[in-house]
C-alpha cells in the first residue's frame, strides 16, 4: 500500500513537473501567427468566392451600376468584416499578452493550442451569418454558434494570463504583475471578449426578435470598446488611489490626533 502511494504521488509530481517545463516562447507566437493568417485567408477567400457579382448580372439586373449589384451583398460584407474584425482583435489580445510573457509554459502552450483550435472556427461563423440576408430559420442558432465559438477562443486566452499569473515571477514581466497598471489593463482587455459574448449569447436566448441587431451591435461595439478600454481602466484606477489616499490620510490625522492627547484623555 506504502509503494503505491508512493508511486502515485511521484506519477504526480512528474505530470506537473511536465506541465510546468518551459516551453519555447518563438515557437509558440510563430504557430499562433500562421494560424491567424490562415484563419484570416479563408476569410477572405470565402467572400471573394461567391459574394462578388458576375458582369453579366451587373448588366442585365443592375443596369451596369456596380454599386447597386454590391448593395445587395451588404449583409455579407458586413459578417465578413465582423468576422475579421475578430480575428484582428483577438491577434491583438494574443500579442498583447505575449509580449508581457518572459517564458512560455507546456500548459500555457496547450490553453493556446486550443484557443486557436476555436479560432479556426471563425470562418464557419461567418458563413452562418452571412446567411442573414436570406432571412433564413437558423439565424438564433447561428448567431449562438458564434458566439460560442468566440467566448471559447477568448476564454482559452484568459487561461493563459491566469496560467502565468500563477508563476508571475517566472513568466511575467514586472509591468504585469499584481497591482500594476498594464496588468489591470490587460485583465480589461482578456475578460472583453468572453463578457461580451457570453452576454450576447443569453440576450439572444431572451430576445430572439432582436437577435440579430444584437449580434451585429456587439461586432461595432467591441472595437469602440477596445479603444477606450484604456482611458476607462486609468480613470478607474486613479479614483481608487485617491480613495485609498483619502483613507490612509484619515487614519493618520486620526493618530496625529491620538498622540496630541494626554494619557487621561485617551482613556476617557
Amino acid at each position: 500500500g506504502q509503494r503505491d502511494e508512493e508511486e502515485e504521488h511521484h506519477s504526480l509530481e512528474t505530470f506537473t513537473f511536465y506541465l510546468s517545463e518551459p516551453l519555447s516562447k518563438e515557437r509558440v507566437e510563430a504557430f499562433s501567427d500562421g494560424v491567424y493568417a490562415i484563419v484570416a485567408t479563408l476569410l477572405i477567400l470565402d467572400i471573394c468566392e461567391d459574394n462578388v457579382p458576375d458582369p453579366r448580372e451587373v448588366e442585365e439586373k443592375f443596369h451596369g451600376s456596380l454599386l447597386e449589384a454590391l448593395s445587395e451583398y451588404g449583409p455579407n460584407y458586413l459578417a465578413y468584416f465582423g468576422s475579421f474584425v475578430t480575428i484582428g482583435l483577438l491577434w491583438f489580445v494574443h500579442h498583447s499578452l505575449f509580449l508581457y510573457v518572459t517564458k512560455a509554459t507546456r500548459l500555457m502552450g496547450l490553453l493556446n493550442i486550443l484557443s486557436l483550435a476555436f479560432i479556426g472556427g471563425l470562418p464557419l461563423a461567418y458563413q452562418l451569418t452571412s446567411e442573414f440576408a436570406e432571412k433564413s430559420h437558423n439565424e438564433i442558432e447561428a448567431i449562438q454558434v458564434s458566439c460560442v465559438i468566440t467566448f471559447f477562443a477568448s476564454i482559452f486566452q484568459f487561461a493563459i494570463w491566469t496560467t502565468a499569473l500563477l508563476h508571475e515571477r517566472e513568466t511575467l514581466h514586472p509591468f504585469a504583475r499584481y497591482g500594476g497598471k498594464e496588468h489591470a489593463f490587460m485583465f480589461a482587455k482578456l475578460a472583453l471578449y468572453p463578457c461580451v459574448s457570453l452576454g450576447a449569447f443569453f440576450l439572444t436566448c431572451l430576445l430572439s426578435e432582436f437577435s440579430t441587431a444584437i449580434f451585429h451591435l456587439m461586432q461595432i461595439v467591441i472595437p469602440f470598446a477596445f479603444l477606450a478600454l484604456r482611458i476607462f481602466v486609468r480613470i478607474s484606477l486613479t479614483v481608487i488611489k485617491t480613495v485609498m489616499s483619502l483613507s490612509r490620510r484619515k487614519v493618520v490625522l486620526l493618530e496625529e490626533e491620538e498622540a496630541c492627547l494626554s494619557p487621561t484623555e485617551t482613556l476617557s
